[in-house]
């Protein structure tokens, strides 16, 4: 081996592709491959999203209907089962607080946190929350707890 059959290994080089706009000698000279004229052919055209060629696109012919609240408050809703789970696989014994509710995945760092009515709690736990819904706050002082709004 030496200077004159260097070549690179195998499998390694893998562009084939013909260069274009490189003179009308290279076979791909001239207009590129890309047509004559028109928006496809300049440098710099990128498409709309939703673009369909000056036809109304689908997103302005679909009739829009209802009406999105734009004060609403969306809450991460945490079910008394789900609290008595936690006290079954013994991550709390006695307060359950919103680090909690992060740690164990209920609910996100930035979430408002409800605590809902669903299932039963048979243990006494000071729970620290948002909001309660009436079933869910009856539950937790009929156990001995205790529900502590934030």
């Amino acid at each position: 081996m030496n200077l004159s059959n260097l070549q690179p290994a195998e499998g390694s080089v893998h562009n084939q592709n013909k260069r274009v706009g490189r003179g009308e000698g290279s076979g791909k000279g001239g207009t590129a491959a890309r047509g004559h004229k028109g928006a496809k052919s300049r440098s710099g055209y990128s498409k709309k999203i939703g673009f369909e060629g000056g036809q109304m696109p689908l997103q302005r012919r679909v009739p829009k209907f209802g009406f999105k609240n734009i004060n609403r408050v969306e809450y991460q809703g945490i079910n008394l089962d789900s609290l008595q789970l936690l006290v079954d696989n013994g991550v709390v014994t006695d307060t359950v607080d919103f680090s909690v509710f992060v740690d164990t995945r209920l609910a996100t760092k930035n979430s408002l946190v409800k605590i809902l009515g669903r299932g039963e709690l048979k243990t006494k736990l000071k729970v620290s929350a948002h909001k309660f819904t009436a079933s869910a706050k009856a539950a937790i002082e009929a156990a001995g707890g205790e529900a502590v709004t934030l």
